[in-house]
């Protein structure tokens, strides 16, 4: 009897076993798929800041020109 029993009790573990086994390994491939979400999201938002970047030095690059142009023609009016 105890032969038995004991074959029973390890024939019905396996399957719990392999089932929570399954569940662990479910959750981790979700955490992997989550990060690989959030690293994407991370570069995504690095290049838009690199295009804005880029954008507001092209405006300031603008202005100062602008400014110098109408130093340039404040000091040109100036001169007799």
């Amino acid at each position: 009897m105890d032969a038995k029993t004991d074959t029973n009790t390890d024939t019905n573990t396996r399957p719990i076993c392999f089932l929570l086994l399954a569940m662990l390994t479910g959750c981790g491939a979700e955490t992997v798929g989550t990060a690989a979400v959030g690293a994407q999201t991370q570069v995504d938002a690095a290049r838009e800041a690199e295009a804005v970047k880029a954008n507001v030095q092209t405006q300031l690059d603008a202005a100062a020109q602008l400014e110098k142009q109408r130093l340039e023609q404040a000091e040109a009016a100036t001169r007799p």
